[in-house]
């Protein structure tokens, strides 16, 4: 059975390494440890004694960029104190800013999401003097012969990466330009990949993809045997019925019938589909190249909801966008009530520089009126999670125990199918258990539950 978890060794160089932004970038990490072991480092969490220090980054929003560069200023302390440290700067971030971070003499070492590989080689050869950078984007690379060194606390959910990059081009979205062109992962290296995660004692996996939709493995020698995501699904799901599986993120324009049904059918496959709208009004979709309609949108929502009653779902929402009027704001909160979301991230507008909404249409709604409609969203949405969550009073979910309560040390929490999260006192459960529970009330973010 192959060993998933980091190695703890004083005798071996120590690496350090820090997390920023989305589930794949987590998944990142995973993959940039297993390649540093093989070097021969191991994992330390205390940064004063890393020999070396990645910040493995996020450059979606600007205040993720300066967040990081408030670290990378802590990091330059770690040098001063400790000569000979090494600073990298991994990711997004390092792809989109990469002379900007070299010239600020505080980072030895960029390298761009495609450059993993290379890290060993560009340690080796950094110093102070000669800082080292590989950026270059690949239409190939997806890490599938690479198992991550998993980093998680609990042993019960993991996330596997099945593709890589993005070919939408949304008009505010940085992600292609950092992430490269889409590409599909072999589906055998990611039934290996689950079915290994299993054996060591995971009990959830979560595939991973900037639209995971669009999935599509085209077999070199034999077209029949191509996959699609609804086959992919499928085959993860067959590793095991102990085996949860949960995706993110899909595209409305592309989440088809086929995965919906497959997600019916199967008890295992989690019935919870983050499918995000950005906005309700089509001049805004239209404008944020989204290439749907609410319309459309909508009427994947009443699909899901026909063939799966209770399947929980999720959203991103964007407020104050190019150009948008208080009736294409109000067509976001009709579209919201209609909808009925769970749960959603929410956020104000924020421009990156390269984008096509950068180069094209001016940020010209004022941060006080983007500030007033997003705090309209999210009271919206508290009532919307409020009202979701009360309707599951009184309902039994079948739940996977993820951890302690961080509140009541007594307590126990984990997810349903649906994604939403269960408190309860643990009576004699345990992380990694299935638990059916009751819920007995609830607050817009958690139900409050107990074990049957």
């Amino acid at each position: 059975m192959k060993n998933l978890h980091p190695i703890i060794d004083d005798s071996r160089p120590k690496v350090y390494i820090e997390t920023y932004g989305c589930q794949m970038n987590v998944n990142d990490s995973e993959v940039i440890l297993s390649i540093l072991q093989d070097d021969g480092y191991a994992l330390t969490e205390d940064i004063s004694k890393a020999d070396v220090i990645l910040a493995n980054t996020c450059s979606i929003r600007d205040n993720a960029e300066q967040r990081i560069w408030g670290r990378i200023e802590q990091f330059r302390q770690q040098k001063n104190r400790r000569p000979g440290v090494l600073v990298g700067i991994t990711g997004c971030m390092a792809e989109r800013l990469k002379d900007k971070l070299l010239d600020s003499r505080a980072v030895d070492i960029v390298a761009g999401p495609d450059s993993y590989r290379s890290l060993p080689e560009l340690i080796r050869s950094a110093s102070p003097d000669s800082p080292q950078m590989n950026v270059l984007l690949s239409h190939e690379e997806t890490y599938a012969d690479i198992t991550p060194v998993r980093m998680d606390k609990n042993g019960v959910s993991a996330y596997i990466s099945i593709m890589r990059g993005c070919n939408n081009v949304c008009s505010y979205c940085i992600v292609p330009y950092t992430r490269g062109v889409e590409r599909s992962r072999d589906p055998r290296t990611i039934v290996r990949e689950a079915a290994e995660l299993f054996e060591n004692g995971y009990r959830e996996v979560n595939l991973l993809g900037q639209n995971v939709d669009s999935y599509h493995w085209k077999d070199p020698e034999n077209a029949d045997r191509d996959v699609d995501f609804a086959q992919l699904l499928e085959m993860v799901a067959k590793i095991s019925p102990d085996l949860r599986v949960r995706f993110s993120t899909s595209h409305p324009k592309d989440i088809s019938d086929e995965v919906i049904y497959v997600m019916a059918m199967y008890e295992n496959i989690c019935k919870h589909i983050h499918l995000p709208v950005q906005s309700g009004s089509d001049a805004m979709l239209e404008k944020m190249r989204r290439k749907y309609t609410r319309e459309w949108y909508l009427d994947r929502v009443r699909k899901i909801r026909s063939v799966m009653p209770d399947c929980g779902l999720t959203t991103d929402i964007i407020a104050g966008f190019c150009g948008e009027s208080e009736q294409d704001h109000k067509d976001t909160l009709s579209l919201m009530e209609e909808a009925a979301f769970d749960s959603a991230f929410m956020f104000q507008y924020s421009e990156r520089p390269g984008t096509l909404a950068a180069k094209k249409y001016p940020d010209d709604v004022p941060p006080e009126v983007k500030t007033a409609r997003l705090n309209e969203i999210i009271a919206l949405q508290n009532r919307l999670s409020r009202e979701s969550n009360e309707k599951d009073v009184g309902k039994t979910f079948k739940v996977l125990v993820e951890g302690v309560s961080r509140r009541n040390s007594g307590e126990l929490f984990g997810r349903a199918s649906n994604n939403k999260v269960c408190v309860f006192p643990a009576e004699g459960c345990k992380t990694g258990d299935y638990a059916v529970v009751k819920v007995l009330s609830c607050t817009s973010a958690t139900l409050i539950s107990r074990i049957v």
